[in-house]
């Protein structure tokens, strides 16, 4: 009786050795085969939708399409009311193209583009006409090879907005204005420049330019700088941090570089040498808008503080 049960106590211990040298001999699959995590940045692109102000907006998405032409397609859908993109628009926006809208045909040559879209484009309501205008240009023309665009309608092209009939440009492009504000005496020798301001949706931040339409011939640099300075703002949901003791001291444009030289006011703090982003930002996209500047050297009394480009 004591050899039979020394022997099963033995057969036992020698089973176990066996199933324990078995799994350390072979390893998991989860030893064999570790797991890795590849974070891949998501390609977000500027595109102007109407925000809950009514104002068409700038905000991003992400556009997925590298060719030029897929992109445009990807970036329409986007602009579509209830598209297959309606669930990725950002909280606080919405689309501008009319529901059921089909984009026929798109084509880019030399820097024009040509959209052809079916009959439902021209379902747009009036107060939103030219919002719709606004945000297809400004959203196609920040692609870097769409400098002008034409729309045509079932083949015909589109001469004058649907309800007002108002006159279209034969070609359509930032020139046509964004949220357009007229303070001017006469029709005669106008000026259009382009300032943006900062706007607020919950903790969101985004930018909404407006398009200053008045006789003021002033150098775009200064009114630019004058308009985000001044307080209050056309309405009272824009906003500039921009202070109002900053003074612009001289600047130059360089081909697509612009230098400015402020005083010390245009500081966050003065005893850190830096410039608020939401600073850098509106000025950069309204010089970037009017005079086609690609980046912006930020001086403080002759001293570069930053230089800055998207």
């Amino acid at each position: 009786m004591l050899k039979k049960s020394s022997l099963r106590r033995i057969t036992i211990a020698t089973i176990a050795l066996v199933i324990v040298g078995i799994i350390w001999l072979f390893p998991t699959k989860k030893d064999e085969f570790p797991q890795t995590i590849n974070y891949v940045e998501a390609d977000l692109s500027p595109i102007y939708l109407v925000d809950n102000n009514e104002y068409v907006a700038r905000t991003q998405m992400i556009i997925k399409e590298q060719d030029e032409i897929l992109r445009i397609k990807e970036i329409i859908e986007a602009l579509t009311i209830g598209s297959s993109k309606k669930d990725y628009i950002p909280n606080g926006f919405k689309q501008i193209i009319p529901e059921g809208t089909k984009l026929l045909e798109a084509t880019l040559d030399e820097g024009l583009l040509k959209l052809n879209f079916s009959k439902e484009f021209l379902n747009v309501k009036e107060k939103d006409e030219c919002k719709l205008i606004e945000s297809i240009v400004y959203s196609l023309t920040e692609e870097e090879n769409v400098k002008e665009i034409m729309i045509f309608i079932e083949g015909e092209q589109l001469t004058k907005l649907p309800n007002s009939k108002e006159k279209l440009p034969a070609t359509l492009n930032r020139n046509f204005g964004i949220n357009k504000v007229y303070d001017m005496d006469t029709f005669i020798d106008t000026s259009m420049t382009t300032v943006y301001y900062l706007s607020k949706f919950k903790d969101s931040y985004y930018y909404v330019p407006v398009t200053l339409v008045n006789n003021d011939n002033t150098n775009k640099v200064e009114i630019v700088i004058e308009s985000l300075k001044s307080s209050p703002i056309y309405q009272g949901n824009l906003m500039s941090y921009l202070a109002s003791s900053v003074e612009l001291l001289d600047y130059e444009i360089k081909e697509s570089t612009a230098t400015l030289n402020f005083n010390d006011y245009v500081l966050s703090d003065i005893n850190s040498n830096e410039i608020l982003e939401e600073v850098k930002y509106t000025i950069y996209l309204s010089l970037k808008d009017n005079m086609n500047v690609k980046e912006v050297n930020f001086n403080v009394n002759n001293t570069l503080i930053d230089n800055f480009k998207l």
